[in-house]
């Protein structure tokens, strides 16, 4: 199982971050996520990592496929392998209306179709071939009759480290999930609870995998953690449960809200319901109080080492791959510290 670092939306003190991360790479981890949402944007920062880091593999997590072009998102993601040598991972991802459209000002339509296109232009440019692609939702280059007629098929100038950059989906929805298990190289899941991933998502990703092309090879699932190599008390905890809390009431609109329906999904109807009722009127502490302990303990990493050898064993057990934690511990030295510990379980 890799070890995996996942850092905030927020850009304050990025430099310390990244200072931090170096000693996490020193430490033993494997791989750092850089999110985006509507914060600053991914690529600057994993630019900056790249020149920063030595050995640990880069990823975005996500890249909105809304907002670039398939074309430029392909280019992006082969200049970032580039000046990474050859360590990055194009995560993806649909987001949702209320970013996209509400922040971006672009229509949040067909976002399986759109992403299922995005994948196969990014594929077609790595490999450098002469770019025709007349899809459903993109269409390259422009047909006679729109634009000024002067386009002509193009293939990407500079030859990629790789023709074939990871690509990894995030996706929460059992369609989008089937999505990623068919033709993704990783699933970036969000708030995932083991103990229900195979009612959960076992169709889904049977689904897909059934789909897939086998020389994709194994798909590799990556679950983001809160973690800590501590007694997981309620105050340490408090972070999460707050996020858990935005996530469920607030990052949507009231009847389609992705985090809610998979809260939903896991069992939690009530609460679900309850949640964004206090979250959208408001009342954020009580909309965090809501949510359900098991949830809170479920969706993190948190233990004594024995602890957390048996909570990595039941993560492995239900399919996880890829740990992508964010660590919790008050210090720096403290939060080094458990990334060597937890990189030490996980190498037993």
């Amino acid at each position: 199982m890799r070890l995996g670092l996942q850092l905030g939306y927020s850009g304050e003190g990025f430099a310390r971050a990244v200072d931090e991360v170096v000693e996490f790479e020193a430490a033993g981890a494997d791989l750092v996520v850089v999110p985006e949402a509507y914060s600053f944007d991914a690529v600057s920062q994993l630019g900056y990592l790249a020149a920063r880091t030595n050995r640990m593999e880069l990823a975005s997590g996500v890249m909105q496929l809304y907002t670039r072009t398939p074309t430029l998102t392909a280019m992006t993601a082969a200049g970032l392998d580039y000046v990474s040598g050859g360590r990055f991972s194009l995560g993806l991802g649909a987001s949702g209306p209320q970013v996209i459209e509400g922040f971006h000002g672009v229509a949040y339509d067909a976002p399986l179709a759109r992403t299922r296109e995005v994948v196969e232009v990014c594929r077609r440019v790595w490999r450098r071939e002469t770019l025709v692609h007349a899809g459903e939702r993109y269409r390259i280059p422009l047909p006679p009759g729109e634009g000024t007629g002067l386009g002509k098929p193009l293939k990407l100038i500079n030859r990629p480290v790789r023709d074939r950059i990871p690509i990894l989906l995030a996706a929460m929805g059992p369609r989008n999930v089937a999505l990623a298990a068919e033709i993704a190289d990783g699933w970036q899941a969000l708030f995932l609870d083991p103990a229900a991933l195979p009612e959960v998502f076992g169709p889904a990703l049977a689904a897909g995998r059934a789909r897939r092309d086998p020389a994709l090879g194994p798909l590799d699932i990556m679950v983001p953690l809160p973690f800590a190599v501590a007694e997981p008390t309620e105050r340490l905890l408090a972070r999460h449960r707050a996020q858990l809390a935005l996530y469920i009431g607030g990052m949507g609109a009231r009847g389609r809200n992705f985090s809610n329906d998979l809260v939903r999904r896991y069992g939690y109807a009530d609460e679900a319901a309850t949640i964004q009722e206090l979250f959208l009127s408001g009342r954020r502490d009580e909309a965090a109080a809501a949510v359900p302990e098991r949830l809170v303990h479920a969706t993190a990493l948190v233990g004594r080492p024995d602890e957390l050898r048996d909570r990595v064993a039941r993560l492995a057990a239900a399919g996880v791959t890829t740990l992508l934690v964010s660590p919790l511990a008050a210090t720096r030295a403290e939060r080094v510290k458990d990334i060597a510990e937890l990189k030490h379980v996980l190498s037993r």
